[in-house]
């Protein structure tokens, strides 16, 4: 169940990120391809790890995350166009770590 979460955050991060630089709030020097290339290859990038394990790779798109959570407040902070997207940005980096938080605690409990 907690995998399966994670996973689906991850998609969803990875979605929004597409929805958000095209449609929802476009950079504002309109350079959406130039958006998408900086966004996009580190949500990728653990797809590399999905061969040595599940776990493995969602550990890794926990860790990224972070720079998303990141962004996710300045932009929110900062940027009142980009103020949902950014929230949501922000709620679904905490899914993902509250996720990985989750499965370290059950495999501990398992132990």
């Amino acid at each position: 169940m907690a995998m399966r979460c994670g996973f689906l955050a991850w998609f969803a991060l990875v979605v929004l990120q597409i929805a958000w630089h095209a449609w929802l709030a476009p950079p504002a020097n309109g350079q959406i391809g130039l958006a998408l290339m900086l966004t996009l290859p580190p949500l990728l990038f653990p797809l590399l790890a999905l061969r040595r394990g599940a776990k493995r790779a969602l550990l890794w798109i926990g860790i990224i995350s972070l720079g998303y959570f990141c962004h996710g407040v300045v932009a929110a902070w900062s940027i009142p166009a980009a103020r949902l997207p950014a929230t949501i940005e922000v709620a679904l980096c905490v899914l993902l770590i509250g996720t990985l938080g989750w499965i370290t605690r059950s495999a501990k409990k398992g132990h």
